[in-house]
């Protein structure tokens, strides 16, 4: 039975998959007849085989199929280097008209030709470990504490452009046991396990000496004198005034203090010495009011002839002065995390200590796991508690042991997803979703509204109104710095080292207003729910004094950075930030290479393959004179680098009037800057302007795709396949009927197949 369910399951599935295409069979007989023939004749000697250039293997393609499912990113980027002429190289034999025709119609037609009607596919994600910002928010959520997991933990991989991907979220020995010291940490900083600490203790000070100026706490008495201060008590209670003090020693008594709180007087033998003071108290009840301290040193002694030179002089130091009280912690006393953990004690309410962890654990394992903890689960924790007070720890004590497992359970550090549908494809459950909600865009854990609802099953009913509120909340900038921060590549301007000597202007400071002005100007996009094409076309920014200097532009002053219009600055939109500007050059120069290469990959969706290994840099070759661009024409000429570098370099040199660190600029090397480009096919335009118009003009399609590919990467942890295109389409037509408003795309994905469903087999 077992195994005719699996065979169901798997038959089921494959039912899935190959209802995306409508008819591989045709292709199939197409691709046998015009494409191996094209590919063996004019492909082969470069694209096959473990060494094939760029990686680009397209004699491992046989099948009509493979190439309509797994080989769909290498196909694409083959159909866009045949249709630019870019491939065959030029130097090499060329296909006829017709051959070419031939091949380029069946790719798109292969690429193209899939249907949305059948059953859907919507991936599996693999269990994902929290990233380092995941699990410092989490804390900070559930418990209310600052944790720097960014800090204490090793960096996290990156996959797919971001470092939230369950595939690279592996779990070393080194990360466990940094799990288990945090976890500790973090407990004990949450819980209280001596509520005495919390009493209040305020230092007394502003001494006067009878003989001698004022003082604070810290009291020498080298003889006989009189040290007094008056206090005020709000609250009325019993205190205790604890005095810190140790004497040193001469004859056969030991320093005498005499301390007088009000009319009530005591004496002491200090008997502690240099190094191990000790605390000598009064208890008294104090009714609210002015009150009155002096302390005394009444026994002063000088023997000069005593053989022992530690034994010659008798005084009394005191280190400080406290007063401690009133006795007794309310619960508002505790911190809030150890609130939020003890919601039971035993004797409240009449309940035994096994209730009241049980209470704890169940509360606290539940919202840390992100669903409801199990029977199961609270018994094991319970019975580490247990044992931990067996051991005779305190209740407070046992209740940070079971804290700490659950911190250090694989249900806290993943987020896990449990298949136990006999389907092929299950909607996820509704804790899944918020947790999947939540930690797309705040990065962090589902807040109790979200998990109320999903106790109560209208999470899915009432995910618009969700949505719209998590965009609201002041967490929402996480998406910003998150998933922005990473697709932008905003993160590599901790590492960006321009050349100081080059660009005065350029520290670190002006590095993080560079990051600060990005983060600002997506999350005005985002908060004010405008059109993602402002990410290109916006004509306003967010500058301060120091960016707005480095801009040129004027009359803006101070560290506060506001809104400022470009629209005649000769900026505007993603394109022209320094930010961006200055991670894509070198530390010396600009880069039109990576400039361009960053277009085509974060913009355009169509990355160019890496260079071969053999061919030189740039500045290798020094025998290359003149301006930037006449040399990067001469690098062009070597016929392997010709082919990538006729899509990049145009777009890069739109750019030349910004220089390595954003800068406007007019020459490079006392010469005139040439900003035309020209891309394949004979397309042509000019500067940054141009290039943001041709963008939007006759790239737009491509733009919205990759924008919204990468956000549901970012939302899902995996990288977009083959099967994720009917949801990807799905998201884009969403896009269009409203007017690609920024939270139309969040809701959009958050709607979509792939996010809601997963794949159990």
């Amino acid at each position: 039975m077992r195994i005719s369910s699996l065979f169901m399951s798997i038959a089921l599935l494959l039912a899935a998959s190959s209802s995306l295409w409508a008819e591989p069979a045709r292709h199939q007989a197409e691709f046998e007849k015009h494409v191996k023939p094209f590919l063996k004749k004019y492909c082969a000697d470069c694209h096959s085989g473990d060494f094939a250039e760029s990686g680009v293997d397209l004699a491992s393609f046989n099948t009509a199929e493979q190439v309509m499912t797994s080989g769909r990113k290498t196909w694409q980027k083959t159909l866009d280097m045949l249709a630019a002429g870019t491939m065959p190289p030029k130097e090499e034999t060329q296909p006829s008209a017709e051959e070419l025709t031939q091949t380029l119609e069946w790719i798109r037609n292969a690429l193209a030709d899939y249907s949305c009607d059948g059953p859907v596919d919507p991936g599996r994600e693999t269990i994902r470990r929290l990233n380092r910002v995941e699990y410092e928010n989490t804390i900070r959520d559930l418990l209310g504490i600052e944790f720097k997991a960014t800090e204490e933990f090793p960096a996290d991989d990156v996959g797919y452009g971001f470092d939230n991907i369950g595939d690279v979220l592996s779990l070393s020995p080194l990360l466990l046991e940094k799990y288990y010291d945090a976890a500790e940490t973090i407990a004990n900083k949450a819980i209280v396990t001596d509520p005495e600490r919390l009493i209040r203790s305020d230092r007394l000070k502003d001494f006067k000496l009878k003989d001698g100026s004022k003082s604070d706490d810290r009291i020498s008495f080298a003889s006989h004198n009189v040290a007094g201060t008056d206090f005020h008590v709000e609250t009325p209670g019993e205190y205790k005034v604890s005095i810190r003090a140790f004497g040193t020693r001469a004859g056969d008594d030991l320093p005498n203090m005499h301390v007088k709180v009000d009319d009530e007087k005591k004496d002491f033998s200090v008997d502690a010495e240099r190094g191990k003071e000790k605390n000598y108290e009064i208890t008294k009840r104090f009714s609210k009011g002015k009150h009155r301290l002096e302390i005394s040193f009444t026994n002063d002694f000088y023997d000069p002839n005593n053989s022992n030179p530690q034994r010659r002089d008798r005084n009394l130091m005191v280190n400080s002065v406290k007063l401690v009280g009133p006795p007794g912690v309310k619960p508002e006393d505790f911190p809030e995390s150890h609130r939020v953990i003890f919601v039971a004690y035993p004797g409240q309410e009449g309940i035994t200590a096994e209730v009241a962890a049980r209470r704890i654990l169940t509360r606290f394992a539940s919202r840390a796991f992100r669903r409801p903890a199990t029977a199961d689960e609270v018994n094991r924790l319970y019975a580490l508690v247990s044992s931990s007070q067996a051991d005779g720890a305190k209740f407070e004590e046992s209740i940070r042991d079971g804290v700490i497992a659950i911190l250090c359970s694989p249900n806290f550090l993943y987020r896990v997803e449990m298949d136990e549908s006999k389907q092929p494809v299950r909607a996820i459950t509704e804790y899944e979703l918020a947790s999947r909600l939540s930690y797309f865009l705040w990065s962090s854990a589902p807040d109790q509204q979200l998990l109320t609802l999903a106790y109560e099953g209208k999470l899915r009913s009432q995910l618009d109104p969700q949505i719209e509120r998590m965009m609201k909340s002041p967490k929402s900038s996480a998406l910003v710095e998150n998933f922005a921060g990473q697709w932008l590549q905003l993160r590599n301007l901790e590492s960006a080292k321009p050349d100081r000597r080059q660009f005065r202007s350029f520290t670190s400071q002006l590095a993080q207003d560079m990051r600060r002005e990005t983060e600002l100007f997506v999350a005005s996009i985002m908060q004010d729910d405008r059109s993602i094409l402002d990410l290109i076309a916006a004509d306003y920014s967010y500058l301060n004094e120091s960016l707005a200097k480095h801009y040129g532009v004027k009359d803006i002053q101070g560290n506060e950075f506001r809104k400022v219009s470009l629209a005649d600055k000769g900026r505007g939109g993603l394109l022209t930030q320094a930010s961006i500007l200055t991670v894509t050059s070198h530390p010396t120069r600009t880069s039109p290479v990576k400039r361009g290469k960053w277009v085509l990959e974060n913009i355009l969706g169509t990355p160019p393959p890496d260079p071969p290994a053999d061919v030189p840099t740039l500045e290798g070759q020094k025998e290359l004179t003149g301006t930037l661009r006449q040399r990067m024409a001469q690098h062009m000429a070597n016929p392997s680098c010709a082919s990538c570098h006729s899509r990049m370099d145009p777009i890069g040199f739109s750019l030349e009037n910004y220089d390595a660190v954003g800068a406007f600029r007019t020459k490079d090397e006392g010469q005139k800057i040439d900003a035309k480009g020209e891309l394949p096919g004979g397309v042509q335009f000019e500067g940054a302007k141009g290039l943001r118009e041709i963008i939007l003009k006759d790239h737009r399609d491509e733009f919205v795709r990759t924008f919204s590919e990468k956000m549901l990467t970012y939302a899902l942890g995996r990288g977009v396949e083959y099967y994720d295109m009917c949801a990807v389409d799905a998201i884009q037509a969403e896009l269009e009927r409203n007017d690609y408003r920024f939270s139309a795309l969040v809701k959009a994905i958050v709607h979509s197949d792939p996010f809601q469903k997963r794949r159990t087999q």
